[in-house]
């Protein structure tokens, strides 16, 4: 039998205010969920449900999980296969439809990674590192993604033109 993994967290709702929900106007979204030992993350509904603008929502954390498993994924594929990758940062996008009677789901999320590989890595052998050759890591990432191979909509790439730099930029 595979290894299974489970993950437990807290989440708790602080917006009861004095109503609680005594009607859809009366309480507050907002809400903590934390795990033992990490930092908790304050969380609301988006504002175009009432929530606070200023937390973190489901959405946003659902977009941002996506994001770093991805980042993750790639930075262990590239080190796997001699790319030196020394920056990363990505800036993706959840689009969501909302339908008349309220519920909805999420159509697609677009993911924008920015990779800044070591100036002057080769491959082992040899090889330059190109945007053909970040593309296939790219797609392998996704591939092993577990977050992205457990949504029901599609997860794209659409990442920027590699490049070359210091460490320490």
């Amino acid at each position: 039998m595979p290894p299974m993994h489970t993950y437990s967290v807290d989440l708790r709702w602080t917006g009861a205010g004095a109503a609680g929900t005594a009607s859809y106007t009366s309480y507050g979204r907002e809400h903590t969920l934390s795990a033992p030992g990490k930092p908790p993350v304050p969380g609301s509904s988006d504002p175009a449900f009432r929530g606070d603008a200023g937390l973190w929502s489901p959405e946003e954390l659902l977009v941002g999980a996506l994001a770093q498993c991805h980042m993750l994924w790639f930075l262990h594929l590239a080190a796997q296969r001699g790319v030196v990758v020394v920056g990363y940062a990505d800036h993706p996008t959840g689009a969501m439809r909302v339908e008349a009677a309220g519920h909805g789901q999420f159509t697609e999320v677009v993911l924008r990674p920015q990779v800044r590989v070591l100036a002057g890595t080769t491959l082992p052998d040899g090889g330059a590192v190109t945007d053909a050759v970040l593309a296939e890591v790219h797609r392998a990432a996704h591939e092993h993604c577990f977050i992205a191979r457990s949504v029901n909509f599609p997860v794209r790439q659409e990442p920027a033109p590699v490049t070359h730099g210091p460490a320490d930029a």
